[in-house]
């Protein structure tokens, strides 16, 4: 039998699952695949206006994975996969920038390059945190320094004056006495690629009800899983009491509401520059499997 492959996305969730053996309960088997998480920080720059969605688009090699909301409905819409709509979660995320940046406020970020994933949360959230604040053309992104840990490295390294991160990054950047300017917390939706058994998507996220409520419980237990993912370079640096328990899974509905709403917010931005969000209708892009 074929084992689910599962991607991991700089969550504690499937670490405290295997650790607590609640996939074994479930007589889940299954196997984690390398997707996104390098051991060096240089393998998450894919290149310019690579982010997420690209991801999708080339064909992630799992049966289930995450990313934000945003792009999971925007792919599964496009055919990319079908997005899980019983349960969504939650991260924590902000953009840093540097102590002695003189950056004190949101309305200094104005026309200051932000590091961000290309049509990935940070694109998004970024956008929707500074709204608030900024013109629209004040709001200036950069696309090219890469996914999450390269362009958390290159903020370290001096290299970017802003950056926008999340969950454990988020974290990292708060010990290391980094500043956050503005708070982008965002929503993640998890995404079901080919045709897994339905009993094993059911095994999968019952499992991660279980972890959940471990790590609400006692998140400090389980915040060296960070490490897994985390960038070998920067481990010695990690001091875990600073780390919180980043994403939280809620186990309800990602509604049509939600779906249809958020499709409307992505393309009165010009998020993706063709206008091409999908055709695929919510009944057509969530994932219901036959026995449904």
């Amino acid at each position: 039998m074929a084992k689910f492959l599962i991607a991991p996305h700089m969550r504690l969730h499937e670490w405290v699952a295997e650790e607590k053996g609640y996939f074994d309960e479930e007589g889940l088997k299954y196997e984690y695949v390398d997707q996104l998480t390098k051991k060096d920080a240089k393998a998450h720059d894919l290149g310019d206006k690579v982010g997420a969605y690209q991801t999708f688009e080339k064909g992630r090699t799992c049966d289930v994975s995450s990313a934000c909301h945003w792009t999971v409905n925007i792919a599964a819409s496009a055919g990319h996969g079908q997005i899980y709509t019983d349960a969504y979660s939650v991260s924590p995320s902000g953009i840093f920038v540097h102590p002695d940046s003189g950056i004190e406020k949101p309305e200094d970020l104005a026309g200051v390059p932000i590091s961000v994933g290309y049509q990935s949360g940070s694109h998004y959230s970024t956008i929707q945190a500074l709204e608030t604040y900024l013109k629209p053309e004040e709001i200036n992104l950069s696309f090219n320094d890469g996914l999450l840990f390269a362009r958390m490295e290159k903020l370290i390294d001096g290299e970017v004056p802003a950056c926008s991160l999340f969950s454990g990054t988020y974290y990292f950047l708060d010990q290391l006495g980094f500043k956050k300017i503005v708070e982008t917390t965002f929503m993640m939706a998890g995404m079901i690629s080919g045709n897994p058994d339905p009993e094993d998507v059911a095994k999968y996220y019952r499992a991660l009800k279980k972890a959940q409520h471990d790590i609400d419980l006692r998140p400090e237990l389980y915040v060296h899983y960070y490490k897994e993912e985390f960038p070998e370079r920067f481990h010695p640096m990690m001091d875990l009491r600073y780390f919180g328990p980043g994403e939280r899974i809620v186990f309800d509905a990602y509604s049509q509401a939600m779906y249809d709403q958020s499709r409307a917010w992505v393309s009165e931005r010009d998020i993706f520059p063709d206008g091409d969000i999908g055709d695929r209708a919510y009944d057509a892009a969530r994932y219901a499997p036959a026995a449904e």
